[in-house]
């Protein structure tokens, strides 16, 4: 069985934005190709285009719940409910390990630098910040509600 968190985590130190590693990771639950899904979360990195708002990790695992759990029919309220309640759930599961779905509120205590360039990935920028185990905890609890 494919162990999903350790892989985003690994496709994040790979250079993936938190975003991606996590839906890449689901490629085989999405039926996403690379180039797609790659595309699809690149918005998402650093808290929606380095912004620091809902963090990358949780805007993918919420891209492959609405994937594979979603809903098309508009006028079925039901399953519309159904969903937003997964959302919530995962998004209470996501809170009580880490404290917050905000990434700015994630990173609080990690120097970063504002604007559109992103930062090197270097043995430093790993170190420093948390992302690679908010990738696997994100594709952690994703899985769990897949089940």
């Amino acid at each position: 069985m494919k162990d999903y968190a350790k892989t985003a985590e690994e496709l994040f130190k790979n250079g993936c934005n938190c975003s991606q590693a996590v839906l890449l990771a689901f490629s085989d639950v999405t039926g996403l190709d690379d180039e797609t899904a790659l595309k699809l979360a690149s918005s998402f990195g650093g808290g929606m285009g380095r912004m620091r708002e809902v963090c990358g990790a949780v805007s993918g695992a919420l891209m492959v719940l609405g994937i594979a759990k979603g809903y098309s029919d508009l006028s079925d309220a039901e399953a519309k409910k159904e969903h937003y309640a997964l959302v919530q759930e995962f998004a209470r599961c996501f809170k009580e390990e880490n404290g917050s779905i905000i990434c700015r509120e994630l990173l609080a205590g990690v120097k970063t630098e504002e604007g559109t360039v992103p930062e090197k990935r270097t043995d430093e920028y790993y170190k420093k910040r948390p992302c690679g185990e908010l990738c696997f905890t994100a594709a952690k609890i994703t899985e769990e509600l897949l089940k």
